[in-house]
């Protein structure tokens, strides 16, 4: 009876198991079609999570895919009463479940805390006890190339699970890891077809705009060789390119379109064009584009344009660069072009020296240049690559300050209205350093009136760059005469009678005027260590004679030549003219007698 008792325990156990196989089977084939219905990647893992939960009656389930970032996995999907495993967050995979991912073979525990069979990550441990989960299983989820996440389901008590559960969850694993797979590559094959849908418009779009930029130009060379003007070209080219256009000549006079609201812009864009040689973004909506023949400057046209310059844009820009360069040289820009030249080879004449004086002043009558009036020679030195970018400058810097330029040794040339070098100099410098963000060496010299002196004046202004390259003062200005002796011992030819007519000339001329001795004063107060008392016994007068004297040297000379650097070279010069005379022939005594020699 006993056995027929356990018999029927054991079969009608064996019924059980079997029914509830069947009924998990049924589940796994009924998550299997819900699976396999058209759906994204995020559905898929939501519909696994839910389902993995409902078919082992888990207290929660949730998904963990491998990142980029070695060692973690992020929770891309869960179910159940979660607070701490939440979708997005980061976990380790130091322990626990990370054999799953080495082995690909399901992991379970009763009582997930308290087993010792594998080592416990802190931060995982801290998760799973805020939970108060007990029971965990987690079975790989895997494609071709090995597990790319965990499926995990857990309980909040302990739970032995049976070798059914396991197959069974290992089942679900297998077939979610397939349709997971199968999504991902759908999602690729989609993001790819929409790539290259995108290129495709893409193309399609470039293609009818270089189109469209082929239509503009042929229209603009045919206007061009029609015999039209600058204006309409501009206006046409304006219409095809977006925006409001600007031509400019190479000194930055504006030749046609329209105007732009600040002019200043009109140098840096042509130097950033001719610099680059091509179509090129001056600031925000400003391009310009250089218009050259071959390596000569011509000028520039500049575009403010109203929408989104692409690629075809600056083409385009650049071709119609060159078809004004086409129609400037068959209309010679009403001589623009030629006149500038001119310009330029009459201050390499007058900078060098190769023609006679009657030669050049019939040269600047021509041109308009009045030499008789009052000028400073300025030489420029940029550093490096910059004195491409300073050449094209020089030209509108020239044509605004209605003065000459010129290229000399890589150097800028200028001559320019003034009558203080010192002052004009720090005009050309702090003008040019902005623009070029450069190192920029500007000297000057002058004034100078005539044609005769420019060349003098040219190679002391050179002079006195060499000085102040010697100096350690490159990258600043200053003029021959703010060097003071210094510059006389560094000249080539070592022009004594310029210094001494520079320091004391004034004096000196006074003296030859008026018979006065106020040269002789000068030397006997030095001498006496600047004691008027003392230079009065020297030259056998009274006092009061030596200080009327000194008055009226300091009207001469101004007030600042008794200063230390001023004295310096103010007896250095008397030194100089007393060593010429000497060798010249016998000087007068200091104490002599002249006519209204005690007046002064």
């Amino acid at each position: 009876m006993e056995n027929a008792r356990k018999l029927g325990l054991h079969i009608y156990s064996q019924l059980d198991r079997r029914q509830q196989r069947e009924s998990s089977l049924s589940a796994l084939v009924d998550i299997a079609r819900e699976l396999s219905a058209p759906c994204d990647l995020k559905t898929l893992l939501k519909v696994t999570t839910r389902r993995a939960r409902m078919l082992l009656g888990a207290d929660i389930s949730y998904i963990t895919l491998l990142t980029s970032q070695k060692g973690t996995a992020r929770v891309e999907a869960s179910d159940g009463h979660v607070s701490s495993f939440h979708v997005g967050m980061l976990i380790p995979h130091g322990a626990g479940s990370s054999d799953v991912l080495n082995t690909s073979a399901p992991f379970w525990s009763a009582d997930y805390l308290g087993d010792a069979r594998f080592p416990h990550h802190e931060r995982l441990d801290e998760m799973v006890r805020a939970e108060e989960l007990r029971g965990i299983m987690a079975v790989p989820l895997c494609h071709g190339s090995g597990p790319f996440g965990v499926l995990h389901v857990a309980d909040r008590e302990p739970r032995h699970f049976s070798a059914d559960e396991v197959s069974l969850m290992s089942s679900l694993g297998d077939l979610a890891g397939a349709v997971i797979e199968k999504a991902w590559l759908m999602d690729r094959t989609a993001a790819e077809v929409e790539r290259l849908r995108r290129r495709t418009e893409e193309a399609e779009a470039g293609h009818r705009q270089w189109q469209e930029v082929g239509d503009i130009h042929e229209v603009l060379m045919s206007q061009v060789l029609s015999g039209c003007d600058l204006q309409s070209l501009a206006e046409e080219a304006a219409d095809g390119l977006g925006g409001v256009l600007t031509i400019c000549a190479g000194d930055g006079t504006v030749l046609a379109g329209t105007r732009l609201d600040d002019e200043l812009l009109i140098p840096r864009a042509m130097m950033d064009a001719h610099a680059a040689g091509r179509a090129v973004r001056v600031k925000s909506s400003l391009w310009a584009a250089p218009v050259m023949m071959g390596d000569e400057n011509l000028g520039a046209v500049l575009l403010r344009a109203e929408r989104p310059l692409w690629e075809s844009g600056v083409r385009l820009l650049g071709l119609v660069a060159q078809a004004i360069a086409v129609l400037m040289l068959r209309q010679n820009s009403h001589g623009i072009m030629l006149e500038s030249q001119a310009r330029d080879g009459f201050l390499d004449d007058l900078v060098n020296r190769t023609r006679t004086t009657r030669e050049l002043d019939r040269r600047a009558r021509k041109l308009g240049v009045a030499l008789e009036e009052s000028y400073v020679v300025v030489v420029a030195s940029p550093v490096g690559d910059a004195r491409r970018k300073a050449m094209i400058w020089a030209s509108s810097y020239a044509h605004r300050n209605d003065g000459l330029k010129s290229e000399q040794a890589g150097r800028v040339v200028f001559l320019l209205p003034g009558t203080d070098p010192a002052e004009v100099a720090r005009e050309v410098h702090n003008d040019l350093s902005p623009l070029l963000r450069h190192l920029v060496t500007v000297s000057a010299a002058g004034p100078v009136s005539g044609a005769g002196p420019i060349h003098r004046s040219y190679l002391e202004a050179l002079r006195c760059l060499e000085v102040m390259s010697a100096l350690g003062l490159s990258g600043r200005s200053a003029a021959a005469s703010e060097l003071g002796f210094l510059g006389l011992l560094v000249s080539d030819d070592h022009d004594v009678d310029a210094f001494i007519d520079s320091v004391i000339g004034p004096v000196a001329r006074y003296d030859d005027q008026r018979l006065t001795q106020l040269t002789e004063t000068l030397e006997a107060f030095f001498n006496a260590s600047g004691s008027p008392t003392h230079a009065a016994q020297t030259l056998h007068v009274h006092p009061n004679t030596v200080a009327r004297r000194l008055e009226r040297v300091s009207e001469l000379l101004g007030e600042g030549w008794q200063h230390p650097d001023r004295a310096l070279e103010v007896q250095l010069a008397l030194k100089l003219r007393r060593m010429r005379s000497a060798l010249m022939g016998p000087e007068p005594h200091p104490g002599s007698s002249r006519p209204g020699g005690d007046g002064e």
